[in-house]
């Protein structure tokens, strides 16, 4: 009798504890965190916008929120990643629009399809971008840049986190019309392109202005000139590249989406479009991100739908007229 108890004893603590492992998995499945994908490395407006965010979606209740970065390809691999992950609304791209707009127009070929793949659910934040040159250089804006590689055409290149994007179609029609070419030299983000800017080892460099506000603010770099119509609010005493005579700029802007892979179902997506516009209307992450340089948007998924497709119709007779073509 003693030994039948201790067995039925065994058995009810094997039975409990399988309960218990049942129920945390469950749970962890209810529980898992909500990964943000950045397809740059740590320290520029990529990781500064999904390090917002991630803070802001926990201090409304969404949980965990994790910042993975996976730089490589001008993001390319961090949007494969997301495009094969599992459709339940927690692995979620945050990444540039180039990748929609001018990406399909200046790749031959791509590994994902623009329009099928993955499904926009929200536009975070516009990126007013910039062109910088180091503190050490001759040179203090546009205008000055130019005239200096006139006089030293094999020392220009400019140093990008993303090829094949407007900045790059930007620089390339303002070498086009002063008659030096501006070969475009690809990083891995901006924090290590910013890096050899600094040093000297790129004569200049571009990426959104929140990316160049810290080693601008430190001294390091010097800001030649913003993309738009109007001088950036949080650096209201850099003039615009249009003010210098470089209208090639005027659209050489950017923003910042939330992307899920296109199978995510309609209630999901919308779970996550009033999430990410219930974040932004917070006055405190306004006014960070304001702070360094971008601006918050806050917009649905059908904005950002609308954006690709009008600024891809913009772009297009450009890259044709340009002949830029990237494997």
């Amino acid at each position: 009798m003693k030994f039948n108890k201790s067995l039925f004893a065994i058995k009810a603590a094997c039975i409990t504890l399988n309960l218990i492992a049942s129920a945390s998995m469950a749970q962890g499945t209810v529980e898992s965190p909500i990964r943000f994908i950045v397809g740059f490395a740590p320290g520029g407006a990529a990781d500064t916008v999904a390090r917002s965010y991630a803070e802001q979606l926990r201090q409304d209740g969404n949980g965990s929120v994790i910042v993975e970065n996976k730089p490589g390809a001008s993001a390319r691999i961090a949007l494969d990643y997301v495009k094969n992950s599992k459709p339940d609304g927690k692995t979620i791209f945050l990444g540039p629009s180039p990748l929609f707009t001018v990406f399909p127009l200046t790749y031959k070929t791509l590994s994902y399809d623009a329009d099928k793949d993955l499904t926009p659910v929200a536009v975070m934040t516009d990126i007013p971008t910039a062109v910088a040159g180091g503190s050490g250089q001759p040179y203090g804006n546009m205008k000055e840049y130019v005239q200096w590689i006139k006089n030293n055409p094999s020392k220009a290149a400019i140093g990008l986190a993303s090829v094949g994007n407007t900045l790059q179609l930007a620089t390339y029609a303002v070498g086009k019309e002063v008659g030096v070419d501006i070969p475009p030299v690809a990083y891995k983000g901006a924090a290590p392109m910013l890096v050899d800017v600094a040093s000297g080892e790129v004569s200049i460099g571009a990426d959104a202005l929140a990316s160049t506000m810290p080693l601008y603010k430190s001294g390091k770099i010097k800001i030649l000139g913003v993309s738009g119509t109007t001088r950036a609010k949080a650096a209201p005493e850099v003039p615009t590249m249009l003010e210098q005579g470089f209208p090639q700029y005027q659209y050489a802007t950017s923003w910042y989406g939330a992307f899920v892979p296109a199978s995510t179902s309609a209630d999901t997506r919308k779970k996550l479009e009033n999430m990410f516009v219930k974040a932004s209307s917070n006055p405190e992450l306004v006014k960070k991100l304001a702070d360094n340089g971008l601006e918050v948007v806050g917009g649905p998924g059908s904005l950002a739908t609308e954006r690709i497709k009008n600024e891809r119709t913009y772009w297009a007779p450009i890259v044709k007229s340009s002949g830029i073509s990237l494997e």
